[in-house]
């Protein structure tokens, strides 16, 4: 017998058992609850002690200091193996000065959002975003302006997020649909992250499912001074009505906050659903959901520090998102807009 098609076998043999490891699958059921768990406080608590640090001056739009803060978020995606989508040549996608240009404001430098990826293993090309804005305002007369609320606290639940969902992969329970994980710039100065990806989207419109957006999630404002046990949502129900009831069941069954629609209301005098970057979303068709604790003392304060986050609430609260964001990239069917936005 021929030695050399003896090993050229063994050598293929060997391969095939590599590449059936590589891609782990289970049959069996996931226990959502193990995956939402691996979510705490000490870790959401490690990580916003460093993007909203003194050291990140405030993560005002284009600035060095915001790009130390994404160079961090970088880090840690790489830390737990996670990637940049494949499409894109590396973690950024520039967002030039001249399309966050406004009136008379000041000009801006040019600036990125981040993105990370993983991808599904059975609808790769429906896509569910999960997005935060981690720029915040910067340094005021020297004193620095952490934004640990806003919007440090949904910018570390993405990365909790997305810690959690890589674990569930690595088990053999990766997402059926593809998740890209989107912390955009130029919130502050107006929505200019989230508008410039809805108008230069990596992946078309058409494909993306949702958007989860989380903008404000670690402390309780004072028409809950008595709970945080608590959440704003807004938009659920605006294009999609399984967006709205698919949330209401996640929240019954893993986390059990209070699930607050005041701002949700048409009538809502601060019109909140038009002012995060689900709207860029929303307004292209996409069905969107807003998590959002509402106005404290320190919104836009240089006392919005890591030390006043409550980080139970944190960690519920991300945890409502992530069980979400399980059912919209499990779900059998995508979910469907019956409504018309308004």
């Amino acid at each position: 017998m021929n030695h050399k098609l003896i090993s050229g076998t063994l050598l293929s043999l060997f391969l095939l058992g590599c590449s059936s490891t590589s891609k782990v699958t289970n049959t069996k059921p996931a226990d959502v609850s193990k995956y939402m768990n691996t979510i705490t406080a000490d870790e959401l608590k490690t990580h916003l002690y460093i993007v909203a640090s003194d050291e990140m001056g405030g993560r005002d739009t284009g600035t060095e200091e915001q790009k130390k803060a994404g160079k961090y978020l970088i880090d840690q995606y790489k830390k737990e193996g996670i990637s940049f989508p494949k499409e894109a040549t590396d973690w950024y996608q520039k967002v030039p000065s001249e399309f966050m240009a406004r009136g008379f404001a000041p000009k801006l430098n040019d600036s990125e959002n981040i993105w990370a990826f993983i991808k599904g293993s059975e609808k790769p090309d429906e896509i569910l975003v999960i997005s935060a804005h981690y720029d915040h305002v910067g340094t005021k007369n020297g004193e620095v302006y952490n934004g640990a609320d806003d919007d440090g606290s949904g910018t570390v639940a993405l990365l909790e997020i997305a810690q959690a969902f890589k674990k569930a992969q690595k088990d053999g329970f990766g997402p059926k649909r593809s998740i890209l994980f989107l912390h955009v710039t130029g919130e502050e100065h107006g929505l200019h992250g989230s508008r410039y990806y809805s108008e230069n989207p990596l992946f078309p419109l058409a494909n993306t499912v949702a958007d989860i957006n989380i903008d404000m999630i670690g402390r309780r404002d004072k028409l809950h001074p008595n709970t945080n046990n608590y959440i704003y949502v807004i938009g659920s129900d605006r294009l999609s009505t399984e967006l709205h009831t698919i949330n209401e069941e996640a929240n019954s069954k893993y986390t059990n906050l209070e699930l607050d629609y005041k701002y949700n209301d048409r009538n809502d005098p601060e019109k909140i659903y038009y002012r995060s970057d689900h709207y860029n979303f929303a307004k292209h068709g996409i069905p969107s959901i807003f998590f959002f604790n509402g106005v404290h003392d320190d919104y836009h304060m240089p006392t919005d520090t890591p030390d006043k986050i409550e980080y139970d609430a944190l960690t519920k609260r991300t945890q409502l998102a992530f069980t979400l964001a399980w059912e919209l990239a499990n779900r059998p069917e995508r979910i469907k807009v019956d409504r018309d936005g308004k």
